[in-house]
């Protein structure tokens, strides 16, 4: 089968009831026929029978061993984060999402640290590591200036040095319909599943999916330790959303390649600097892009010749089509300013190395015409 019908056909109908939707089982705790002798089920924040679906679903879908479901994109960041130890290291990308920054700071604060370098230079990468480096942390495509790293070369060069290093991947915005980290030797993938896995701006979801069983037991205890877990309706919508998946991401990443050609070609647009979009083949990882992923996403950013916070608050203020929200990968199109918005506890000459401008704009796009997207974006740049 394909992976669309692989997809579908995996959610399988209720074997008691025969309903064709996945249940919701909203309780709490199960009856146990005595002490601790159940159906598979003791207390939910342990398992659950919705959540256990969506995280086979999201095995099967990222071909690897088990997944968590946990209450948002950040608690499973923060769920794999505890696997390490005081005096251990990490390299991470350093156009890395805000919130994961954010929480990698406070992680140095618990004796863990991290060196942020440019992981589209792999060398960057392997040439630092030392015992204590005990993780490397990749986004690819990165939010938001979408720099792909070579996932493989990496993970196979950093496993040369420390055959013991994990390497995690946030694929939030290739999604598994795109690239799966695990088969090109990661080790451990995490999605804001908030995004486009659920993908109608409408739940806070969080999973990750690891290659082997040890990996597996350690994060689950972790996971029941802590207690971040996915709730069983949240469950249930990050389900029925994945079920559209390959269509969304399919429409989005051609709304989002047609206007990035657009953006970079129309001369008539002179307010625009650059434009970032890795389908673009001017993108400086263009190459690793088209043999790492299926397409090229539905995140575009540009920034402006007038690099300023103003100049982009006029452009984002100005869209009619394009909602300014946080978040991405939903049905409907958002705008975003990543320096007063997403990135906006990144302090400024971290986010400035990292190449977010003050003036850059990032584009999710939802599933709408893309006609009338280019010419909300298109008069929002003419204001």
């Amino acid at each position: 089968m394909k992976e669309e019908t692989k997809l579908i056909q995996n959610i399988l109908s209720d074997p008691l009831t025969g309903a064709i939707s996945t249940p919701i089982y909203q309780t709490s705790t199960y009856v146990q026929e005595s002490p601790g002798v159940h159906k598979g089920f003791d207390y939910t924040r342990t398992n659950n029978p919705t959540r256990k679906i969506l995280e086979k679903l999201i095995t099967d879908l990222e071909k690897g061993y088990a997944s968590l479901a946990f209450s948002s994109g950040l608690a499973s960041v923060d769920a794999v984060l505890k696997l390490l130890e005081f005096g251990d290291e990490i390299v991470a990308v350093d156009d890395i999402y805000g919130g994961t920054f954010r929480l990698l700071n406070l992680y140095k604060k618990l004796g863990i640290h991290t060196h942020f370098v440019d992981t589209t230079y792999a060398e960057n990468v392997i040439s630092i590591l030392t015992p204590k480096i005990k993780m490397v942390w990749l986004e690819s495509p990165t939010n938001p200036t979408l720099k792909i790293s070579d996932i493989k070369y990496i993970s196979e060069n950093a496993k040369k040095v420390n055959p013991n290093i994990l390497i995690v991947v946030d694929n939030t915005f290739a999604t598994p319909a795109l690239q799966n980290p695990l088969s090109l030797e990661a080790d451990i993938v995490i999605h804001s599943a908030t995004k486009y896995l659920a993908g109608h701006s409408d739940v806070l979801a969080g999973l990750i999916t690891v290659k082997n069983a040890d990996l597996f037991e350690q994060l689950k205890y972790i996971q029941n330790a802590t207690g971040g877990i996915l709730s069983p309706i949240d469950c249930w919508l990050t389900i029925r959303g994945c079920q559209t998946l390959y269509l969304r991401i399919k429409k989005q990443s051609d709304n989002a390649f047609k206007i990035a050609t657009f953006l970079s070609e129309d001369k008539k647009n002179t307010c625009i600097d650059k434009v970032y979009y890795p389908g673009l083949s001017k993108h400086k990882n263009h190459i690793i892009a088209v043999k790492q992923q299926l397409y090229f996403g539905g995140i575009v950013s540009f920034s402006l010749k007038d690099d300023t916070i103003e100049a982009a608050k006029k452009v984002v203020t100005s869209t009619k089509l394009f909602k300014l929200a946080e978040s991405l990968g939903g049905t409907k199109s958002l705008i975003c300013h990543p320096a007063t918005m997403t990135h906006k506890s990144t302090p400024l000459e971290v986010r400035r190395n990292a190449g977010i401008q003050d003036s850059l704009i990032r584009l999710s796009f939802g599933i709408e015409n893309e006609e009338d997207l280019m010419e909300d974006i298109d008069q929002a740049l003419k204001h």
